[in-house]
């Protein structure tokens, strides 16, 4: 009865087992089914949705090198540099790509190809079976598309199926062709190169149009390990793949055995062997290169000019961060068309590097040349050898106290506009009582001759006493602040300091003014009285050859009449033609020149600016850590001389500058300032707003009427026009020229 008991129990307890083990599989069934099914119905949503990948959209984002060109002296646009950082890449259409680099990536890479739909399950199969099936990897080139885009290499099992899954997705959004192309763009290939062309340019410098099977299939061979099949690094190990490449490409009647041995027999001439000759294409580049940059392995200034310039504008005008602008200049495969006159550049570097007519090889300086309408022509940011890539570019980030430049920005032209002064007006040369000191001291050392000049006569000899008369007794610093900045541009004041006496009289500025900034003040006493924003290149295409940024039709800016601008102009072009002018011995030879010079306190700073018909420039001499000029010439003026007498050498100078608005040449009274009468003995010529004419003379006497004698006495330590708070610092000695 027992041994009964016993038996059902065991008997029970195997029942309940096996229930528990059928119960357990039914759900473990169930579960596959359902985790089968979700896969299943994942599998077929994901392949036949909407694209995960748009290869149009990623073919614009990938990094693509950008190209530079400018005109050449044949007047025809030409490339001139390729820009590019980490990713060395030029995408070229499939039709561009030679049958024989389909081929040879094809047979290598993924023989079915054309056959499968994303996948070759043969292979993963092979591949799970036998890892080291044919030499080959599980991965279609649809697959491999699908890691260069994404960038993810992650060994892992979640990975590989989100792989599988988006190359079955790519092959039913797009055609073969379409993916073989992205794929043959987007590739790693070493030596920085992404993308079959600039594989085929830095290997064997050739465009991929020209290559042949033998460096097809050398460059094929690369894209299993990149470093270490490298043909420049390791071209025995290349030379084994790349044979193998060729053998695939017999095996599956690619190529017939005559083409085989051909290209097996072929003698690869890379770039870096001794008997490496570059194509017509390349010696092409190359020269042009050259033209742009001299003989440098670096950039010209002017290129370094462009990328600054261009990726500030990226920003400002299309709303990119600086990252985003970078990438964008160096990667979004933009075509830029500089500005740059590669004549006048070539000849401005040639007197900058070997330091022509320099007084101290010692020193530093930079220059800027423009045309009327806000070209540069050409800059330059050091003397010297240039040492690497965007160094410190002198002309248009470093400023440097102005001297005597600034006068006609900030007293006589805006003096001349609002009727203060004229050509003859008779201003007393002495310094004001300012601030409980006599000030501004002129170059001589002295407070100035205590007689009446006119304002042509002050400007020609430099005279300090007289624009510090007209800013502070005629204008007011808020007005004639108000026009260095808002006029005439310049950046670079500091408002509660530099809106002072010292700073707008004599250039004594917290900062100073840049060589570019300077250029393109002073372009608008020849042209009529319009600024133009300076610019480096005409205009840029983004990759799709949209165009982003346009300086074709540059729109100038009016800040003053034409009539100032004319009188303004031969004003200061008595400061060449006029022996008494500071200018006198640094015109540019044959031409008609207007120009001002400048020297700053200790004779730290010297300065040259001015125009001929053709260009305006500004030139600046000193050292990076400003000490004493010694020398009684001025530096800066022969060097500008020196360059502007090359760049208008071939130059015709018949042509002149041409009066835009209504001014005219008259004779005026010596003593008084006045339109001459028939009673004056003594007569000088003047040009004058036709407009705004200062009267006859009736008399002769010394006039006054815009200064008085008391200035020596009194104590004007304010103006009702001053910003106020701001100190004359180093005025009572700082005179420039």
């Amino acid at each position: 009865m027992a041994n009964n008991q016993s038996a059902n129990k065991k008997k029970r307890r195997r029942s309940n087992a096996g229930a528990f083990l059928i119960s357990l599989l039914a759900i473990a069934g169930f579960t596959c089914i359902i985790v089968f099914g979700y896969v299943f119905i994942n599998i077929l949503s994901v392949t036949n949705g909407d694209p995960i990948i748009n290869l149009e959209v990623e073919k614009n984002n990938q990094n693509q090198t950008s190209f530079l060109y400018a005109q050449g002296s044949d007047g025809k646009e030409m490339e001139i540099l390729r820009l590019h950082g980490s990713e060395n890449r030029i995408w070229v259409d499939l039709d561009k790509i030679p049958q024989c680099m389909r081929d040879s990536f094809v047979a290598l890479e993924d023989k079915r190809f054309n056959d499968h739909h994303g996948v070759d399950w043969i292979r993963t199969v092979g591949v799970m079976v036998k890892p080291a099936n044919s030499g080959q990897g599980g991965s279609t080139i649809t697959q491999q598309l699908v890691k260069n885009i994404t960038g993810n290499n992650e060994v892992t099992y979640v990975r590989k199926y989100n792989e599988i899954l988006t190359a079955l997705n790519l092959e039913k959004n797009y055609s073969k062709e379409q993916i073989l192309e992205a794929y043959l763009n987007t590739l790693y290939l070493g030596q920085g190169c992404y993308g079959v062309e600039t594989a085929a340019e830095t290997y064997f410098g050739k465009s991929v149009s020209e290559l042949n099977y033998a460096e097809c299939a050398c460059i094929a061979a690369i894209t299993k390990k990149p470093y270490s099949l490298d043909p420049i690094k390791n071209i025995e190990k290349n030379r084994i793949r790349q044979v193998e490449c060729l053998k695939d490409l017999l095996e599956q009647g690619k190529i017939d055995q005559a083409t085989y041995d051909e290209a097996y027999n072929y003698d690869l001439i890379l770039t870096t062997d001794s008997r490496y000759v570059p194509s017509a294409e390349e010696i092409e580049r190359q020269k042009n290169k050259e033209e742009a940059n001299g003989s440098s392995e670096f950039n010209s200034f002017y290129v370094d000019f462009v990328i600054e310039q261009l990726t500030d504008h990226l920003q400002k005008e299309l709303g990119c961060s600086y990252k985003e602008a970078t990438g964008m200049v160096y990667g979004g495969g933009l075509k830029i068309h500089t500005a740059v006159d590669l004549d006048v550049q070539k000849k401005l570097e040639d007197v900058y590097v070997n330091k022509t007519n320099w007084l101290d090889k010692k020193a530093q300086s930079a220059m800027t040349i423009m045309d009327y309408n806000g070209r540069v022509v050409a800059i330059i940011g050091q003397a010297g050898e240039k040492e690497g890539n965007l160094v410190l570019n002198r002309a248009s980030k470093s400023p440097r106290p102005p001297g005597s430049t600034i006068k006609p920005l900030t007293a006589y032209a805006p003096g001349i506009e609002l009727g203060e002064i004229t050509w003859s007006t008779y201003i007393l040369d002495y310094a004001l009582r300012y601030q409980g000191q006599l000030r501004p001291k002129n170059y001589s050392g002295s407070y100035g001759s205590d007689s009446n000049v006119t304002v042509q006569v002050a400007l020609a000899k430099s005279l300090n006493t007289v624009p510090a008369r007209i800013i502070y007794k005629n204008l007011g610093f808020k007005t004639s602040y108000d026009w260095l900045k808002n006029k005439f541009h310049i950046t670079t004041g500091v408002d509660e300091k530099d809106a002072d006496l010292s700073p707008l009289s004599v250039g004594a500025m917290t900062y100073g003014i840049t060589s570019l900034e300077l250029t393109a003040a002073y372009a608008a006493f020849g042209n009529g009285g319009y600024y133009y924003a300076p610019y480096s290149y005409f205009y840029v295409e983004d990759s799709q050859g949209n165009v982003i940024l346009d300086n074709r039709n540059p729109k100038g800016e009016q800040i003053m009449s034409a009539e100032t601008a004319d009188v303004m102009r031969h004003m200061l072009e008595t400061v060449t033609s006029q022996s008494i002018g500071t200018g006198y011995d640094y015109k540019t030879r044959g031409f008609t020149n207007y120009a001002k010079t400048g020297t700053t306190d200790n004779n730290y700073d010297k300065w040259m600016v001015g125009g001929t018909p053709y260009y305006v420039a500004a030139t600046w001499y000193g050292y990076d850590m400003p000490k004493t000029i010694v020398t009684s010439a001025n530096p800066a003026g022969r060097i500008y001389k020196t360059v502007m007498d090359k760049v208008h050498k071939n130059l015709d100078n018949d042509k002149e500058f041409e009066d835009t608005g209504n001014v005219v040449k008259r004779y005026y009274c010596t003593h008084t300032g006045k339109l001459a009468s028939s009673s004056c003995y003594s007569t000088a010529v003047g040009w004058y707003n036709a407009d705004d004419l200062p009267g006859y003379c009736r008399g002769h006497y010394y006039s006054s009427s815009k200064s008085d004698d008391d200035d020596k006495k009194s104590d004007s330590s304010s103006n009702s026009n001053s910003t106020g708070g701001a100190s004359d610092s180093g005025g009572s000695s700082g005179s420039e020229d």
